[in-house]
């Protein structure tokens, strides 16, 4: 009896062994992307649900680039997101379809993956596959539909097997969403002057760029806000850029409605900023040099105003050193990463 169960559980192993060669033969897992993190950058939190394979960064890669997003494809994501900007547009607000202007300042991409409390400038969407469909939906932007997109990806037989690699099914807005967010979880900058100089390279630095370095870190303070590897806290502030109410944009209140939210902006990230002007949420500050101005002068009266907003001295001299060490702060390489572009 004892014979007879062990036989039949030794056949039982071998059926299961044979299926499992069978079908995992053939039902092969996509291939996991690995990101490239930066040396003193932490592992970022991925989006549950969303696995990053090599197979959706490719295909979000393509629809990133593709015009096939708008109503009349004539603008995609890049058109506002330029690699060589470390994904801006240079433009005071960018334009959309029918050369209609968006409301907007238009935010790097670099090093997105990170911003896991809210994406946009006012936190107002949670997720970068949530993300996607603002564009998409906006009349000043793509004015489409997700639905409308689908039905354009299915005739091209290139998308229809991309989207079958990475997620298993035809093109959809789930996939669409998915695949564009995982793209944009890769756009990460890490490989700065400054940060050759902090990993151990003392020569990475000039003179007056350590000088700026220690003027924005230690007088200046500006780290109250522009804090950390990527030197922002990603908190809400306002930064007295307007007296009392801001004209157009009333910034986090247009989600909560809450009088202290008025005019309240996500602190942006300091990497690239040499190549992101112009500057603030409306792109109302074109340059450097004016920006240390307007913060020297302490900002403009708001009741909403950070406590950090306040007036400070600076000599000419330290003026140049502060911007060279925000130079300092330029990826060349990433901004010319070829693996992030695709000409169409």
């Amino acid at each position: 009896m004892i014979r007879k169960l062990s036989i039949k559980k030794n056949i039982y192993v071998v059926i299961c062994l044979g299926m499992l060669f069978i079908f995992g033969h053939f039902a092969i897992l996509p291939e996991e992307y690995q990101l490239n993190i930066p040396q003193g950058f932490p592992e970022p939190i991925l989006q549950e649900g969303n696995p990053l394979t090599v197979s959706s960064v490719e295909l979000g890669k393509r629809l990133f680039y593709d015009t096939v997003l708008s109503r009349d494809s004539s603008v995609s994501c890049a058109t506002c997101h330029l690699p060589e900007l470390a994904f801006t547009d240079g433009l005071q607000k960018s334009i959309g379809i029918k050369n209609r202007r968006v409301s907007r300042n238009a935010p790097s991409l670099a090093n997105v993956v990170y911003q896991t409390e809210g994406i946009l400038l006012d936190k107002g969407v949670p997720t970068l596959e949530m993300q996607i469909i603002v564009p998409v939906q906006e009349h000043s932007e793509f004015d489409f539909d997700l639905k409308l997109i689908t039905e354009r990806l299915k005739k091209n037989t290139m998308y229809v097997q991309l989207a079958k690699d990475a997620y298993g099914q035809e093109p959809n807005p789930y996939v669409i969403t998915r695949a564009i967010a995982n793209f944009e979880r890769t756009l990460i900058s890490g490989n700065s002057k400054y940060d050759q100089f902090i990993n151990g390279d003392s020569t990475a630095l000039n003179h007056s760029e350590q000088q700026g370095m220690r003027l924005f870190t230690n007088k200046l303070n500006c780290t109250a806000c522009h804090s950390g590897f990527l030197f922002t806290d990603f908190s809400l502030k306002n930064n007295g850029l307007y007296e009392n109410a801001y004209p157009l944009d009333s910034g986090r209140m247009r989600i909560t409605h809450v009088e202290k939210d008025r005019d309240l902006f996500k602190v942006p990230s300091l990497r690239n900023v040499e190549v992101t002007s112009p500057y603030m949420h409306d792109g109302s500050i074109a340059s450097l040099e004016e920006i240390i101005e307007h913060y020297s002068k302490g900002g403009q009266v708001h009741p909403n105003k950070s406590q950090f907003i306040k007036p400070f001295e600076i000599s000419t001299s330290e003026k140049q050193d502060l911007i060279a060490f925000l130079k300092s702060l330029t990826d060349e390489e990433f901004l010319k990463k070829e693996e992030l572009i695709i000409n169409n």
